[in-house]
């Protein structure tokens, strides 16, 4: 029987990672570098995500860089692709990517282009990288997938309607995906962050995170390093018998 840390330990796991440049995508990545994973993530902002890589490898991390659009569907199969190739497989990953673009506006105020772009980025393609993942999941005996939602679905967020539709939409996919994909041994589970200060969140205003602040049992700012070990514990065989889950991480804003 191994003993609680053998079975957290992520060392020499090939893990995926979307969305990888900055904020908490960057966060997990030098998370997952640091816990001794072996890491190839994509994102759309090309000289963020190579500095990023550039600088772990330096440090003697297996972590690689290869760009990755979202909204091209083509772009998700090369990606997954190539991050198998470059590691031999893949036993974990990470769905962070997404974009918000509907901030400040009201229901009636959004676009239909607006709509579509959050949906074929943060629905669309948490769908295709997990159905082109799914075969290298199911190859190494121990796939794992950890969808970062928001707790904006939770509490109905005013103001930010297509992302808090989209992260619902992962959520409830988080629950179908697990059902499928349980047959061939892969646990699906999804992270629901709260506000958390990082460089996407810049736009917020001043008292939406005061908002955040007051409402938390826990009352103090969201920084990455809080989500980041729920995050790895799911990736982790301590989590093999944890799918279909939903883990809101906000400091107790919305318990769930």
């Amino acid at each position: 029987m191994h003993n609680a840390a053998t079975q957290a330990s992520l060392a020499g796991r090939r893990v995926v990672v979307t969305g990888g440049a900055r904020g908490l995508g960057a966060a997990f990545v030098t998370a997952l570098a640091a816990a001794g994973a072996r890491v190839t993530f994509g994102d759309v902002l090309h000289e963020a995500g190579a500095a990023l890589a550039d600088s772990l490898a330096a440090q003697g991390h297996d972590v690689g860089y290869v760009p990755l659009d979202l909204a091209q569907p083509q772009s998700i199969h090369a990606f997954v692709e190539n991050a198998a190739q470059r590691m031999g497989g893949i036993d974990g990953l990470i769905n962070n990517a997404a974009i918000t673009n509907s901030g400040g506006k009201l229901a009636h105020e959004l676009s239909v282009q607006t709509w579509d772009a959050v949906m074929n980025v943060n629905v669309r393609g948490t769908w295709l990288v997990c159905t082109a993942a799914q075969r290298w999941l199911a190859d190494s005996g121990h796939g794992a997938i950890v969808n970062i939602a928001s707790d904006t679905a939770l509490w109905g967020a005013p103001r930010l309607l297509a992302y808090v539709a989209s992260k619902g939409a992962v959520i409830a996919m988080t629950h179908s995906l697990a059902r499928e994909f349980g047959a061939c041994g892969i646990t699906v589970n999804a992270i629901a962050p709260g506000l958390t200060e990082v460089e996407a969140t810049a736009y917020v205003p001043a008292d939406r995170h005061a908002y955040y602040l007051e409402g938390r049992a826990l009352r103090r700012p969201q920084v990455p390093d809080d989500v980041t070990g729920p995050v790895l514990f799911l990736l982790s065989e301590a989590a093999r018998f944890v799918t279909g889950q939903l883990l809101p991480v906000n400091g107790g804003f919305v318990m769930h």
